[in-house]
């Protein structure tokens, strides 16, 4: 009898409009360039009028000063508190002096009745920067409308070509972080494995909380056919 091949589904890659990342870079299918900043908050409400104006007006100045597009992220997740938990209990277990152990165990009841109250969330706020190609006025129109059109040629490129693009965008990256440092707010551009791991999560919310993703030089991706 012959034997029937499984059926195939079509992977969930197909269907994101990212093509790849590399070098700190995400690029996408329409051919453009990502770069992802993740940005520390202000409690604004408890700055007094003077500092509130202050940032205000820095806000405002940042603002005039990009002159291209930007896309803000807040992501908002159940905080998983299950690895504090179990290191709570390891030291009550380990401790020898009965007040503290004693607090401890209170301590931990306290978390424990307050996760089963309510959720504790976990807010994160980042800043897409991005850079299309064909904004750049220097190159041929067909140049740019081929980068456009073929991202596998950016995913695929010399070194030396891509890290020209990559500068261009690179030129953004450093107004937006002096623009928010401005404002009093501390920014990390996300490397290669962290821009992995926050599009893992972020597709894969159920499957990151259990499964933890690998270091990006162990990764083994399979090619698209």
């Amino acid at each position: 009898m012959p034997k029937h091949k499984a059926p195939t589904h079509p992977s969930t890659l197909r269907h994101l409009d990212i093509a790849g990342i590399r070098q700190d870079t995400v690029i996408m299918k329409d051919g453009n360039l990502r770069s992802v900043i993740m940005v520390s908050s202000i409690n604004f409400a408890l700055k007094n009028e003077d500092e509130q104006n202050a940032i205000i007006a820095a806000y405002v100045s940042f603002l005039n000063n990009v002159n291209f597009p930007l896309q803000i992220v807040i992501q908002s997740r159940e905080l998983n508190i299950e690895g504090y938990l179990s290191q709570l209990k390891q030291k009550e277990k380990e401790q020898t002096n009965e007040l503290l152990k004693m607090q401890i165990t209170e301590y931990l009841s306290y978390i424990k009745e307050l996760v089963s109250l309510s959720k504790i969330m976990n807010k994160r706020f980042y800043v897409v920067v991005p850079y299309d190609p064909m904004s750049d006025k220097k190159k041929g129109f067909l140049a740019r409308l081929t980068e456009t059109f073929s991202p596998t040629s950016l995913i695929k490129m010399k070194e030396d070509k891509f890290m020209r693009l990559r500068k261009e965008l690179n030129r953004r990256v450093d107004t937006v972080i002096s623009g928010l440092s401005s404002i009093g707010l501390n920014t990390i551009e996300l490397d290669t494995q962290s821009l992995i791991e926050l599009y893992y999560n972020t597709y894969n919310p159920v499957t990151a909380s259990n499964e933890h993703l690998a270091e990006v030089d162990k990764l083994r991706l399979e090619e698209s056919a």
